[in-house]
């Protein structure tokens, strides 16, 4: 795992383990808050024992920006944490949640002691602030990678935990394509200083944008693309033609993942075209 501090008393974690996956905590003067908590064991202990033994800051809130796993698994290993999500975030933890630990752990035998924890606090309409300090998060409502996305605001320092509608790659396959763009065109009106996505690298102030406009970009690209396949009479045979490359992004981005998650979104579009 990789740690990062982005600002006074703010990190980041982030997982070498699954594509390059983001939790972050703002550590106040009696106790922290956890943003995410990555899903392998090893890396979500260690993210306590940094927070609890090494600054002596205890976890008294967890916020699940949304329900995968690779956002929630580890919340299991922080016991005496509160945990806090959109409430339609609890619903899905507890019917895909559970089906999809169930099948990782019949894959992976690290997992095998890990639980799904239902959070304990959930809301629905307006939203939900928090006082760690002299610090104010605010969570914010930004579906589209998923119907339950969060994001959390730090407030007085403008940093943005933005959950997985932000991403080097953006991926829409269990989330809504119109809904996703609705919500990116929002982030650059919060005048930001930092961006933290879901996955990847910090993005900068002046970076935040252009960032946000590449991904817009590549998400009209592949729009394009999959509704000209629809009109074809072979529309997988175009499709396999387009490599994530040729729609504007790396194919080595999230440690070589992008082209399997480019697929994936091309198809995932081409499903609800038909």
């Amino acid at each position: 795992m990789i740690r990062e501090r982005v600002g006074d008393n703010v990190y980041i974690f982030t997982s070498e383990l699954y594509a390059q996956v983001n939790a972050g905590a703002i550590v106040g003067p009696d106790w922290s808050v956890l943003i995410d908590t990555l899903a392998y064991p090893e890396e979500a202990r260690e993210i306590r024992d940094f927070l609890e033994n090494r600054l002596n800051s205890p976890i008294r809130y967890i916020i699940n920006t949304h329900h995968h796993a690779d956002h929630t698994l580890g919340t299991c290993w922080f016991s005496d944490a509160i945990v806090i999500s959109h409430s339609l975030c609890r619903r899905l933890l507890e019917t895909k949640g559970r089906e999809a630990l169930s099948e990782a752990q019949r894959l992976n035998r690290e997992l095998l002691d890990v639980q799904v924890i239902s959070p304990d606090i959930n809301y629905s309409e307006g939203g939900i602030s928090l006082r760690v300090g002299k610090r104010t998060l605010k969570l914010v409502y930004l579906p589209g990678h998923s119907e339950d996305g969060i994001g959390v605001l730090l407030v007085e320092d403008r940093v943005l935990f933005s959950g997985d509608i932000m991403m080097p790659l953006p991926y829409v396959v269990d989330g809504d394509f119109d809904v996703m763009i609705e919500n990116l065109k929002r982030i650059p009106q919060m005048n930001l200083e930092n961006l933290v996505q879901g996955h990847g690298e910090v993005i900068l102030r002046g970076e935040v944008e252009s960032a946000v406009n590449d991904n817009l970009d590549y998400l009209a690209t592949i729009h394009r693309h999959v509704k000209k396949a629809a009109r074809r009479r072979d529309p997988e045979g175009y499709l396999a033609q387009i490599d994530v490359e040729s729609c504007g992004k790396s194919r080595i981005l999230l440690n070589g993942l992008a082209e399997e998650l480019h697929v994936r979104n091309l198809y995932a579009l081409l499903d609800r075209m038909r």
